[in-house]
């Protein structure tokens, strides 16, 4: 990441934390390739965003020093709900399978404003097994220029993690 930030000519990376495992890893990563002070993650709750998972992606941000930002997202997502014909559709299945992916969407589209605005390479937070079986959202969270798991398994997604904490003495 570090090397290919560099050839590429970026200094900063942004991503989405969701306080999932994942994107949790991937902001780890980054923080120990490039620093820190050069990371930016962005929470970005919605309707179907847990207490806990917010509360893990806060902890995991002030855990590894990184900038971020919340950002809600249900406003946007209402918008969605409020055209005629797509509003319908989310409607009339809501948690549905369009419902996720829209969800999914906003984020992406979030990430890749800020990476256009600041010069900064969105980093994509998919790992090989969701690629693999297609358990990804296209535009969402497959949205980046550099995708850090891309070649973990989800088993060696964990695995590096409980690597990581070993290492700390902690939980990273």
């Amino acid at each position: 990441l570090r090397d290919y930030m560099r050839k590429s000519g970026f200094t900063d990376c942004v991503l989405g934390i969701s306080g999932g495992i994942d994107s949790a890893l991937a902001a780890c990563i980054a923080a120990r390739a490039v620093g820190p002070e050069r990371v930016h993650g962005l929470l970005m709750p919605s309707r179907y965003s847990s207490q806990h998972r917010v509360d893990d992606a806060l902890a995991l941000a002030r855990q590894l020093g990184i900038d971020y930002s919340t950002i809600p997202i249900d406003s946007v997502h209402q918008a969605y709900e409020g055209l005629p014909v797509v509003g319908n559709d989310l409607l009339s299945h809501p948690g549905g399978l369009a419902d996720q992916n829209l969800q999914a969407r906003i984020r992406g589209a979030i990430v890749m404003t800020r990476s256009n605005r600041h010069h900064w390479i969105a980093l994509a937070t998919g790992n090989k097994s969701e690629l693999a079986v297609g358990y990804c959202t296209l535009y969402g969270d497959m949205a980046g220029g550099f995708a850090v798991l891309s070649d973990l398994y989800k088993r060696d997604v964990y695995a590096v993690s409980r690597y990581i904490n070993e290492l700390a003495g902690k939980e990273v």
